[in-house]
């Protein structure tokens, strides 16, 4: 197996931000925990990415503790984390995130 290094982009970091918010203000604690949870995932692409199946041109790992996905790029060398987008949002808002982000890079 190999390890890649993992990239987080400003947009995915932005992501985890809002989610830790948004469970904070469900009850004091989560938030940390959510976050904590989601960096772990996210760390275990090191080694497991590429396994997971793709939607939006991307892959999508599903977080294991809270309903979220993980949409990320792979080459041999890296891992690049797109977005982390709640799964219990419309498929069309998150397709719309994407549609967004991409106008933003060209």
């Amino acid at each position: 197996m190999s390890s890649r290094a993992i990239r987080l982009l400003e947009e995915a970091r932005q992501d985890l931000l809002a989610g830790r918010e948004f469970y904070e203000t469900l009850q004091p604690g989560i938030g940390a925990y959510f976050w904590d949870s989601l960096l772990a995932d996210i760390e275990s692409l090191q080694i497991h990415a590429g396994v997971h199946q793709r939607q939006f041109d991307f892959y999508r790992m599903l977080a294991k503790r809270f309903p979220y996905a993980v949409f990320y790029e792979l080459t041999s060398e890296h891992v690049t984390v797109v977005a982390v987008l709640p799964l219990r949002r419309s498929p069309d808002w998150q397709a719309d995130q994407f549609h967004s982000r991409v106008q933003e890079d060209q």
